[in-house]
């Protein structure tokens, strides 16, 4: 009999300062990709530029810092929060963006001090490279070279959290495989947010049809093109584009979120259910009303909290054992 995924479904009230948010979500940021990804290159530039510059500054924050990680020609910059030389965990987070956008600092670098202060963490955000310009598998690569140069350091895997959102879920599962092939330890364990698992088709799975309309924040139609650049003549189902084709096996353990109301959200469901069936330790936990990569948006949803005290839960429990 094959394994399941444990599942939970949870079901959000929003208040009314966030159904606001979430309206102003739809009427700005939906229309605001779609314009970029439908503009000349030198549009995307700007807005990947504008993203990137959009500092996150709190006195409360670990020290941040920008640098270069790893040896000659396997290096890759990052951002820092936080001593990675210490001996507490270290968070390598994916960002996500749809494959062409940057880190956002004042999203990504607000959701991560979270987390490193709840866990004694420092966390790593690799700066990988982005498409238009640098396609599959160029991002990845920088990935890998982020997760080698953590246990060039001498950093212990069983002290390494992984974890992306979106695009950077994608890029987290397909880090996982690479790796296993490198038979490199795995890290203590994952946490992909409404990853995207499969590139090899728009239509599919149902909520990219279902979640259309009631999706916030992606334009999926628009999306399209983001496809065209990352991946361009290759096989979009190749197992590290379209993790849901993926043998699994040796994964460490898992842990899925997502919006039932995004179109991503089966992409969540489908890949969990492969998992589990290839024998990974799975969990699958679905929020209601909530937007795409809403444990990242604390800060404008109140809601979101319980979501990332679920995984700051799930990783100390893995870190534990």
């Amino acid at each position: 009999m094959s394994k399941q995924a444990k599942f939970q479904r949870h079901e959000t009230v929003l208040s009314r300062r966030s159904r606001w948010v979430l309206r102003l979500i739809r009427w700005v940021f939906r229309p605001l990709m779609r314009f970029m990804v439908s503009g000349s290159m030198r549009r995307m530039a700007a807005g990947q530029a504008r993203v990137a510059g959009a500092k996150y500054r709190d006195p409360r924050s670990l020290p941040q810092d920008y640098r270069i990680l790893g040896g000659p020609g396997k290096s890759v910059p990052s951002y820092i929060l936080g001593d990675i030389d210490h001996t507490g965990p270290v968070i390598l987070w994916v960002h996500g963006g749809a494959f062409v956008l940057p880190l956002m600092p004042d999203a990504h670098l607000r959701f991560l001090n979270r987390l490193c202060l709840e866990l004694g963490a420092s966390a790593v955000a690799p700066d990988y490279r982005i498409a238009p310009l640098c396609p599959y598998p160029q991002g990845l690569d920088d990935c890998e070279r982020a997760y080698g140069a953590l246990l060039d350091r001498g950093i212990p895997a069983s002290r390494i959290i992984l974890g992306g959102e979106s695009a950077g879920g994608n890029l987290a599962l397909g880090l996982l495989q690479r790796i296993r092939r490198r038979g490199w330890p795995m890290p203590a364990c994952a946490v992909p947010v409404a990853p995207v698992t499969d590139l090899s088709r728009i239509h599919n799975p149902p909520s990219r049809t279902e979640n259309l309309k009631r999706d916030a924040m992606l334009p999926m139609l628009a999306l399209t093109r983001i496809v065209e650049w990352y991946v361009g003549e290759l096989d979009h189902s190749d197992p590290e584009l379209s993790p849901i084709h993926a043998d699994c096996a040796g994964f460490p353990p898992l842990l899925l979120i997502a919006s039932e109301h995004e179109v991503l959200r089966d992409d969540s469901v489908l890949f969990a259910q492969v998992a589990a069936e290839q024998g990974v330790d799975t969990r699958l936990e679905l929020w209601t009303h909530l937007p795409h990569a809403f444990p990242l948006l604390e800060h404008w949803f109140p809601e979101a909290a319980e979501s990332r005290q679920t995984i700051t839960a799930f990783m100390k429990e893995h870190l534990d054992s």
